[in-house]
């Protein structure tokens, strides 16, 4: 049996795994540390240990806890004299430094099925590879444009200042607020990265930037246009791609951020000088606007951009207050009824609008020829029946959709041009064009809505007395990608259920022509008017026309299509006015805005034709002030009227 002075004397050996020569030979005292780990050492049951680079953190150390210290162990016996402290040296005190920094990182893994041991070269190669996958995958999100057209090799040819802040950032921080700021900051350029794809998509339909205020209820209409084009599986694969992108994105970058301090954390002097030399480096290039075949080498793009979205969100914010005051100011408010449009009592006045309908359609060179030939025809048929027609341009406030937002601006008077100053007027007690119509109560209003397949409460804004939707135009044929309804059927529609009645009043109406709306194939074709019937004629219409995926793969075949379609509107437009207008019809026909840049090559016009028919020349008469030119083409330099404008300007006009 021990005695109790015993245990003060029992040498105890701390046990290592994986443990350095160096430090066993401090521990034991010994000069073969090698056999004294194997005699004190229990047998490794996972087998050899694992080899590592001098890039991995190979020199930690896992020991088996113990109540006393090797150098106990092996000394003489405790004195109970209070031993005096020993400064450390400073080459101990780095060594300590050094072993405490190693010794907070994890050991590397054996990596699945321990292949990491079994193929050391192997995995320094997929090490190396890693870092340089996430070094590129975080310069490629600092430095991508935010819009397609912009993307070229040389957009890459350039070092971005973010890139050495947020290097800055992960060296001066302690290792574990590294790991949490790596990750925030990883998933944050992730999240810019996916704004940036947005910015590109609304670029390319509306040819502005993503609103980070408004547009968000635009994502359902987004899913409803792939629905259509696509189908409903085609829709629904499309958004799990979207949703499984997103993810990979704020992953991708996250875990890429975090690689890399963990690599700067173990090569820490060399960071730093690197980072110091880099800084310099940049300073220097942006200070000379040194360029390398035309590409400015040192740029802060990544920031600017961050700065405008900033920006655009504070403008978006106020927005509001600004529009509120706009709202209040209206010309015609205390108007009395009778005394207003005076000029136009009796007289049946159609505002119709051609979805899409551009300035480009006029214009381009690819499209003028056939176009021209279409309005010319058009011309005839209307100087046939006796009707006359002045043109010239409105600038809209939006540009490849958002037909809505056109429609608002154009009837309320108002510069409706995001969704919030769409919801402020439509609840609002704003007049409208339309409405002012139906304050006067010499006209029956009426909206022919194709477009129109839910419920649609801002209908009763617009000053509407009855509305016509897709469910209540009669038609039983077939859908053209978005198009409920065709505009030839569209517009026989509205002859059997309202202008064509005997004894009726006079007629104000709003006629929405949605053949030419985006994505323009298949499109529908003019037929006989008398061979309409309930529209099931369209089927085989339809089936002889041109599937849209297979038109979206070819701009010049998008194009082609897009021309097709504004063509059929304005056959169907003008042969309707052929057949069934008279001495008493006023037509004014517009687009509502330029199509989507694919067809305009991204150009920032925003003009549309708009063009006034009319059977009396007295109509006409009182617009030649306005300089308009004669025909349904207006003049390359006819005036340009901003679209908010027109209401004022056309009640100022016929008041008398």
């Amino acid at each position: 049996m021990p005695s109790p002075g015993s245990a003060r004397k029992d040498v105890r050996v701390p046990l290592f795994t994986r443990s350095h020569p160096l430090a066993q030979q401090k521990a034991t005292g010994e000069t073969d540390s090698t056999a004294a780990t194997e005699a004190a050492a229990p047998a490794d049951p996972q087998g050899p240990p694992e080899p590592h680079d001098s890039a991995d953190t190979s020199g930690q150390l896992e020991a088996v806890d113990a109540p006393e210290t090797a150098a106990e162990s092996t000394g003489p016996a405790e004195s109970d004299e209070p031993s005096e402290p020993v400064e450390p040296t400073a080459s101990e005190a780095e060594s300590a430094a050094d072993s405490a920094e190693r010794s907070s990182q994890l050991p590397p893994r054996a990596g699945w099925f321990g292949w990491r041991t079994r193929y050391p070269r192997t995995a320094r190669a997929v090490g190396v590879g890693t870092t340089v996958l996430a070094g590129v995958l975080l310069f490629v999100a600092l430095l991508v444009p935010d819009r397609l057209d912009r993307i070229t090799p040389q957009s890459f040819f350039r070092f971005p200042v973010e890139a050495i802040v947020l290097a800055i950032v992960l060296l001066v921080l302690p290792a574990k607020a590294r790991r949490i700021v790596a990750v925030v900051l990883g998933a944050f350029v992730g999240l810019s990265t996916v704004l940036k794809c947005l910015d590109m998509g609304f670029y390319q339909t509306l040819a502005r930037p993503f609103d980070l205020v408004f547009d968000w209820v635009l994502l359902s209409d987004a899913a409803d246009f792939l629905k259509d084009s696509v189908g409903r599986s085609g829709e629904v694969l499309a958004i799990v791609g979207v949703i499984v992108a997103l993810i990979a994105v704020l992953a991708g970058s996250a875990l890429a951020m975090v690689r890399l301090s963990d690599v700067m954390a173990r090569h820490r002097p060399m960071a730093v000088r690197t980072t110091l030399v880099l800084g310099v480096v940049w300073i220097m290039c942006f200070t000379l606007s040194f360029q390398v075949g035309g590409v400015t080498l040192a740029t802060k793009g990544y920031s600017t951009f961050l700065a405008n979205r900033v920006q655009y969100v504070r403008e978006g914010l106020g927005d509001a207050d600004v529009f509120k005051k706009q709202l209040n100011v209206d010309a015609f408010a205390k108007t009395p009824p009778n005394q207003l449009l005076t000029g136009l009592r009796g007289k049946d006045v159609l505002f119709t609008f051609i979805e899409s309908y551009g300035r480009v359609a006029i214009d381009d060179p690819t499209m003028a020829p056939e176009m021209d030939a279409t309005l010319k025809a058009g011309d005839a048929r209307l100087k046939a029946a006796g009707f006359a027609s002045r043109s010239g341009w409105l600038r809209s406030p939006v540009t490849g959709a958002g037909s809505w937002l056109a429609h608002s601006t154009f009837l309320s008077g108002l510069w409706v041009k995001n969704q919030q100053r769409y919801r402020t007027v439509t609840t609002s007690t704003r007049a409208t064009l339309t409405s002012y119509f139906q304050k006067t109560g010499a006209w029956r209003t009426v909206g022919i809505v194709p477009g129109v397949r839910k419920a649609w409460p801002e209908g009763k804004y617009f000053g509407l007395d009855n509305i016509y939707d897709s469910t209540h135009l009669g038609y039983n044929g077939p859908y053209f990608s978005w198009t409920p309804v065709p505009d030839q059927f569209s517009l026989q529609s509205f002859e059997d259920l309202e202008y064509g009645k005997k004894n009726r009043d006079p007629i104000m109406a709003e006629i929405i022509l949605a053949s030419s709306h985006n994505p323009w194939s298949p499109i529908a074709h003019t037929i006989p008017w008398n061979q309409l019937g309930d529209g099931t004629i369209f089927n085989q219409i339809k089936k002889e026309g041109t599937n849209p995926t297979e038109v979206w793969k070819s701009a010049k075949r998008v194009r082609t299509e897009y021309r097709k379609a504004i063509q059929y509107s304005v056959d169907s437009l003008t042969q309707w006015m052929q057949r069934y207008g008279n001495k008493n019809t006023v037509l004014v026909f517009l687009g509502d805005h330029q199509p989507v840049p694919t067809v305009t090559g991204g150009t920032s016009d925003r003009d549309v034709p708009i063009t006034i028919v009319a059977h009396d020349p007295k109509v006409l008469d009182k617009i030649s002030s306005w300089n308009w030119t004669d025909g349904l083409k207006p003049a390359d330099n006819a005036p340009v009227l901003s679209m908010d404008k027109f209401r004022d300007r056309f009640m100022t006009t016929f008041a008398k």
